[in-house]
């Protein structure tokens, strides 16, 4: 029988701030290398190890609007399931239940694997995922686990009790100490890997929303509980079986975690670091020049939504402070290419905003229109086809367009297109308004 694997993406957030953001989550970021030496991200990564390990898994990603163009752009063809909002993972396993029994027409009984996206390890980590599913359709455990052997007695996981490959307890995020004494008592950090049947997450999902196919669950998806799978399921009951990983584990997500993965104390251009600066990495996606002066265990990151110096022991603690920075994003990717802003003002109510737009030879920007702003476009480079209320015109280098409020556009690239575009309006200039059209 075919296994089927959802991987959950629909977290975001700044906990590797400034690189990730809302949109530009940490699974997107490409700092780590292949066996290639290619740049590849978190997705991408875990991706290719799935299909390596079980090359005959058919796999889904579960995610949020503001994610799927960047899913897309990374992981080609995989098959997605899009949540309304962020609602926690035990929301976002039920609406996945549902796809696969309304949509796939997979059988109630049949078994699902739900992944973190962002897991870093090794190949037999998702070769053992065939162990946790047998823990449910052979074993007849309720859910399967996979649980990781501790390196550590670290603060940052949760632990498994297990006597036997059956669980008797969960203790969420202990003290060192307290730790150190699970682990004596060969407890195995808990790393978000369930198996489950169809049936039985359908089941309790049916408890808070009356549906009975998936469009229905969809727009009833706000009334399902916002809690973890963890709390709401996992915890409650009492047939849990758990694999046990012995092997490279870890959550990157945080910068000390994972700047030990890589292979390289630098990424970018224009970086240099004095010889009196010892385990610090520089992260340089700016154009202009950074210099590390006798700084030791640090990380230091420049983009275009801010700069970052932190020692490398305090960077866990990133995130609330990173939360505080309330600005736009300044640089983003789509399935089209990618955008990022050099200038915004807001003065006495008028607002200018001036991006820069790469666009991949045969991709489209949609057909839409603004209702706030007015738009000026400078073709940098390339040549395509330019659509304004239904008239098609051949832009090339050099070309100047206007683009009135209101009026529906879109452009499709023959070749890479470089464009400087300048928005003009009232208000906030964001990326909401966007009103696209279904040709």
């Amino acid at each position: 029988m075919q296994m089927n694997i959802v991987l959950l993406s629909g977290e975001s957030g700044k906990q590797l701030w400034p690189l990730s953001n809302d949109t530009m989550s940490k699974q997107f970021l490409k700092l780590l290398k292949n066996e290639l030496g290619e740049y590849e991200s978190m997705v991408q990564r875990v991706k290719r190890q799935i299909h390596s390990a079980l090359p005959n898994a058919r796999l889904f990603v579960s995610s949020n609007a503001s994610q799927l163009d960047m899913l897309k752009r990374q992981l080609g063809d995989v098959e997605l399931i899009q949540e309304p909002s962020r609602r926690n993972t035990f929301p976002a396993i039920a609406l996945a239940a549902a796809y696969l029994h309304y949509v796939k027409l997979l059988d109630q009984s049949e078994v699902f694997i739900v992944c973190p996206i962002d897991a870093y390890a090794e190949n037999k980590y998702f070769e053992l995922l065939t162990e946790v599913e047998k823990l449910v359709s052979s074993q007849g455990k309720k859910i399967g686990l996979l649980g990781v052997m501790p390196t550590c007695p670290s603060e940052q996981y949760g632990y498994i009790l297990q006597d036997k490959g059956n669980v008797s307890e969960f203790v969420e995020k202990p003290s060192a100490n307290k730790a150190e004494s699970l682990i004596s008592e060969g407890a195995l950090w808990n790393c978000g890997v369930f198996a489950l049947e169809i049936s039985y997450v359908l089941n309790r999902a049916k408890e808070y929303v009356d549906f009975q196919d998936f469009q229905s669950l969809y727009e009833q998806y706000h009334k399902l509980p916002e809690i973890s799978f963890d709390c709401e399921m996992v915890e409650k009951e009492a047939s849990v079986g758990v694999a046990k990983y012995e092997g490279i584990w870890k959550e990157l997500g945080a910068w000390n975690a994972l700047t030990e993965e890589m292979k390289d104390n630098s990424i970018g251009s224009k970086i240099l670091i004095s010889e009196d600066s010892h385990n610090t990495h520089v992260l340089n996606m700016l154009n202009i020049p950074v210099i590390v002066q006798d700084l030791s265990d640090s990380v230091v990151v420049a983009s275009h939504d801010g700069i970052l110096v932190s020692s490398k022991q305090g960077s866990p603690s990133l995130k609330p402070l990173a939360e505080k920075v309330n600005f736009r994003p300044m640089y983003e990717q789509r399935k089209w290419g990618s955008y990022r802003v050099f200038d915004y003002e807001c003065i006495y109510g008028a607002s200018s905003l001036i991006k820069r737009l790469h666009l991949d030879a045969g991709k489209s920007i949609s057909y839409q229109y603004h209702s706030k702003r007015s738009e000026v476009w400078v073709i940098v480079s390339g040549k395509g086809t330019l659509t304004i209320d239904g008239i098609d015109s051949e832009v090339s280098q050099g070309s100047v367009v206007q683009i009135p409020c209101g009026a529906k556009h879109k452009l499709l690239a023959e070749s890479d297109i470089e464009l400087v575009e300048v928005q003009l309006g009232a208000g906030e200039l964001d990326e909401e308004d966007i009103e696209r059209i279904t040709e």
